[in-house]
C-alpha cells in the first residue's frame, strides 16, 4: 500500500489538473509528514513512476514568467480504476509494520545489559517529546483541519500514547529481564567452557 501514490491520484482526481509544484505546496498544506508516511522529497519520484505506469499523463505545460515550464499532470481512466482499489484496500488492510526495535530485545548484546536502563529511558523521553510537539502542532492547525484529517491525527496520537505505555511498562520489567539475560549468558558460556574442556 502506497500513501504517496494515494495522495497524487486523489488530488489529481478531486482538484483537476496540477503541476508538481502544486502537488508539493497541497501536501505541505495539509502537514502529510506529520500524520502520514509520505516524504514531500518524495512527490517527484512518485509522479514520474505514476507517468511510466500510465495512471497520469501530461495535460500540458505552463510557464509563469522567468520560472521553467512545468508539466501539468491529469489522471488517466486507468489511474482511476486504480486509485479506486488503493482506497478500497488502504480501509480494508490492518497495516502494523514490525519494528526493529522488537527483534533487538530478543537477540541483546550479554555484556552491554547494564545499559539498557539508560537507552530506554531515552526512548520514552524521546516518544514523548514527540507526542507533545505533535498534539502542539495539532492544536494550532486545528481550525484548518476537515473531521477526516482531525480524526487521522487523533490516530497518530492514540498510537504515540500506546507506545509511551509499552515501553513504561517495559521499563518496569528491565530488572527482570536483566537478569534473564545475564542468566542465559551464564548457562550459555558454562556449556561452551564444557564443550572445550570435553574437546581438550
Amino acid at each position: 500500500m502506497s500513501s504517496i501514490r494515494i495522495f497524487i491520484l486523489g488530488a489529481l482526481s478531486e482538484r483537476g489538473p496540477m503541476h508538481g509544484h502544486q502537488l508539493r505546496l497541497l501536501a505541505e498544506e495539509e502537514h502529510l509528514d506529520l500524520w502520514t508516511d509520505i516524504t514531500i522529497g518524495g512527490l517527484y519520484g512518485a509522479i514520474k513512476r505514476l507517468a511510466a505506469e500510465g495512471l497520469i499523463q501530461e495535460a500540458r505545460t505552463e510557464q509563469i514568467g522567468s520560472y521553467p515550464q512545468r508539466k501539468v499532470w491529469q489522471i488517466t481512466d486507468a489511474g482511476g480504476q486504480t486509485l479506486s482499489s488503493l482506497r478500497l484496500r488502504g480501509l480494508r488492510e490492518i497495516v502494523l509494520k514490525p519494528d526493529p526495535f522488537d527483534l533487538v530485545l530478543t537477540r541483546l548484546d550479554p555484556d552491554r545489559l547494564d545499559d539498557l536502563p539508560p537507552v530506554i529511558e531515552a526512548r520514552i523521553a524521546s516518544l514523548e517529546a514527540t507526542l507533545t510537539e505533535y498534539e502542539a502542532h495539532a492544536r494550532s492547525i486545528a481550525r484548518h483541519l476537515t473531521l477526516a484529517e482531525s480524526l487521522a491525527m487523533r490516530h497518530r496520537v492514540v498510537r504515540l500514547r500506546a507506545e509511551i505505555a509499552w515501553h513504561r511498562q517495559l521499563a518496569s520489567q528491565l530488572p527482570e529481564l536483566i537478569t534473564e539475560g545475564k542468566t542465559r549468558s551464564g548457562v550459555r558460556f558454562e556449556r561452551e567452557s564444557g564443550k572445550a574442556h570435553q574437546r581438550g
